[in-house]
């Protein structure tokens, strides 16, 4: 009895270590062809897929690994930490995209895709970067409380928004939207915020400046806002923030952005170590097995 017992044992050890062995399938496109680029030079292209006029297909053209990995991870650069060869090498990426896959699932897609064909070895760490901080200015801020929830009623309409007479987007529903415009003879993005979080501004900041932004306002719930500034160049770093008491700017000058978030939102952007989660790359082959 004792034997029979111990083999019943056993087993059903041996079923429980085979069931945590298993993990679900990673979720793989049934097409897919991966090539090193016989151009390797000029623009690259990232076209189609979910949300685009061609969500069946997606068509990479001279593109580096680098911003592949960024696509299919949903990062910014600043969160990628990768060999520098990643930057420089080339590729072209062509798959088949399933109906009714969403962006995240795609995005999952292209993850299996080029951890078997380059086998890549990753992990995440927290990194001190350099940041900003986006705090209340001493007047407070002036951002307005939504009285929407947040949620999107109906789907967002095909195509550019139409604008006011100001020339702000207009939405029909809670979302962020920025589009250029002129005004007064220079060029304006203006840019409309309905029944949004201080979450969607820290993410447009994050990916202006390429830079992590903190938010410390301390400021919750869902805000109306509106914003007009000068375009920058991707990238470019966040101008100093100008004393709170700073004088009105020339009426026919686009602010840039910092000024903006200061002047029309009453927020500061302060400089900051701001600890952020990195994905490092510590092993990927330079040619993707064969297709």
């Amino acid at each position: 009895m004792l034997l029979l017992l111990q083999r019943w044992m056993a087993l059903i050890c041996s079923l429980c270590c085979f069931a945590f062995a298993q993990s679900p399938q990673s979720p793989a496109f049934e097409v897919a062809s991966v090539k090193i680029s016989p151009a390797q030079t000029g623009r690259g292209s990232m076209r189609g897929g979910p949300g685009t006029a061609d969500p069946g297909r997606i068509s990479f053209t001279n593109v580096t690994l680098f911003n592949v990995i960024l696509r299919a991870y949903d990062l910014k650069a600043y969160q990628l930490s990768a060999p520098d060869w990643l930057s420089s090498q080339r590729y072209d990426v062509t798959a088949q995209v399933p109906a009714g896959v969403s962006k995240a699932e795609c995005n999952s897609m292209l993850q299996t895709l080029l951890n078997e064909r380059f086998h890549m070895v990753l992990h995440h760490e927290t990194k001190e970067l350099q940041g900003f901080e986006l705090v209340t200015g001493r007047g407070g801020s002036k951002l307005k409380k939504s009285s929407e929830s947040g949620v999107p009623s109906a789907p967002a309409p095909s195509g550019p928004p139409k604008t006011d007479l100001a020339g702000y987007p207009e939405l029909p529903g809670p979302g962020l939207v920025m589009m250029e415009g002129a005004k007064a003879g220079a060029v304006f993005v203006f840019l409309t915020a309905r029944a949004q979080p201080l979450s969607a501004l820290v993410e447009l900041l994050s990916r202006e400046f390429q830079m992590p932004i903190s938010d410390q306002t301390g400021l919750n719930g869902n805000f109306d806002f509106k914003m007009e500034f000068a375009p920058q160049p991707p990238g470019a770093l966040p101008a100093p923030p100008s004393p709170d008491r700073s004088p009105a700017p020339e009426e026919d000058a686009a602010p840039n952005l910092t000024t903006a978030v200061q002047q029309q939102l009453g927020l500061r952007l302060n400089s900051r170590k701001v600890p952020t989660d990195v994905l490092v790359v510590d092993r990927v082959g330079k040619v993707p097995t064969e297709n």
